[in-house]
């Protein structure tokens, strides 16, 4: 059974990155970029690690795939908000929606 949800998480987690990488091609601009690059890639990486430590047998690999995820669980969030936040104070606008 951990070896099924091991999985399942493991393709979830592709299934979030592959997503942000889309919204990075799609999203008219800077930030909405910026965001879906940032929650997906923090989505995907909860769930590739937690099916990583699902499927390790060894409690070293397990203690690191934990600080690796503490790691990204801060860094990510921080990082895409320094961007923003960059982004803004140097006059990048947002896209302006069209008008159908």
């Amino acid at each position: 059974m951990p070896d099924i949800l091991a999985d399942l998480l493991l393709g979830i987690g592709i299934l979030f990155t592959l997503a942000g990488s889309l919204g990075m091609l799609r999203f008219p601009d800077f930030y909405t970029r910026l965001h879906a690059a940032g929650v997906t890639e923090t989505l995907g990486m909860i769930a590739i690690v937690t099916g990583l430590m699902l499927k390790t047998e060894s409690s070293g690999t397990l203690v690191r795939l934990v600080f690796i995820g503490v790691f990204m669980l801060v860094t990510v969030p921080i990082a895409s908000h320094a961007l923003a936040k960059a982004a803004r104070h140097g006059g990048v606008r947002p896209a302006l929606r069209e008008e159908e």
